[in-house]
């Protein structure tokens, strides 16, 4: 059995008590919100001694989540990183700050908008594949050399039960609307591409000898802010407040729901692995390894998707 970044057996039922210490592990989390899963799962991170890198697109939100975090774990030194994923600049700003940081054990992909309004972005991308898929894409081709460089490395992708709503794989040009927008839609292509870059990824990675694997992992149903966000443009007020207390009404935990995400990123698992709840319709319990869709698992999807991500972002790997 190894360690490292790898916990112990997943034969049992998994749980944090299987996190291994993580002294000495840096892991970079992005889309911490306070209230989200991402957050939940930093401070779990952080609890089990890894340095915290704290990814997200406003300062005053980040603050905020560390100061969430220490509340938990008063000797962790969470650091921030500034990041708006929807813009390839920015996210081309953050990698270069993150320089700093040294090798990277773990980099979750966690950041993501839920069924937005219509918006392109800066760069001509619709905003949730641009945040969804393209933003984590850049991120983690420049990041990979310092996941290269510890020598034992994780990418955990979050994505969603959503992704077996989409009939295909988003490869059309990613800068032109292809008919009449529609949101939910939309958001499912942008979580299927979560797993196909994953699987691919991860695929890219063992041809090439990396001491890197990718995994992927979903929250099943969590009641964090990310509905209200997606819906209103804002996780605060009456009407966010109302929405966000009937989602948790119906849903697990944040915390819970960070449960895959945690076991993707520490227990013993190859690379390639999903990660999500084990009760009915995968929505909530304890978690387990589970199947993505076949669409998921279609190679010349998985490849041509990758080709185009390369195209748009403008940077190949690994």
């Amino acid at each position: 059995m190894t360690f490292g970044l790898l916990g112990r057996s997943t034969e049992a039922t998994w749980s944090v008590s299987d996190i291994p210490d993580l002294s000495g592990r840096t892991a970079v989390v992005t889309g911490p919100s306070v209230g989200g899963i991402g957050l939940a799962a930093a401070i779990e991170l952080a609890r089990h001694r890894a340095r915290v890198v704290l990814a997200g697109r406003s300062a005053t939100k980040l603050e905020a989540a560390a100061a969430a975090l220490v509340d938990q774990v008063p000797d962790a030194e969470p650091v921030p990183l500034l990041v708006d994923l929807s813009d390839l600049t920015s996210v081309r700003q953050a990698a270069a700050e993150a320089a700093r940081l040294g090798p990277l054990h773990l980099l979750v992909n966690n950041a993501g908008v839920m069924a937005p309004a219509y918006h392109r972005t800066a760069d001509g991308l619709e905003l949730q594949l641009a945040t969804n898929h393209f933003g984590p894409f850049l991120l983690t081709g420049l990041l990979l050399p310092q996941l290269a460089a510890s020598g034992e490395a994780r990418v955990v992708t979050v994505a969603s039960q959503m992704h077996r709503m989409a009939r295909s794989a988003p490869l059309g040009d990613p800068h032109t609307q292809a008919g009449r927008y529609q949101r939910w839609p939309e958001y499912g292509q942008s979580k299927l591409a979560n797993l196909l870059f994953t699987f691919e990824l991860d695929r890219r990675l063992r041809e090439g000898g990396l001491p890197v694997r990718a995994l992927a992992a979903h929250p099943g149903f969590a009641g964090s802010h990310l509905v209200a966000n997606g819906q209103l443009g804002r996780a605060s007020g009456p009407v966010a407040s109302i929405l966000d207390a009937a989602v948790r009404a119906v849903s697990q935990s944040v915390d819970d729901g960070a449960l895959p995400t945690l076991m993707a990123a520490t227990a013993d698992l190859p690379g390639g692995t999903y990660c999500g709840p084990s009760g009915p319709g995968e929505m909530s319990g304890a978690p387990v390894v589970v199947e993505a869709s076949a669409t998921a698992h279609d190679p010349e999807a998985q490849r041509r998707l990758w080709e185009l991500s390369e195209q748009t972002v403008g940077l190949a790997y690994p």
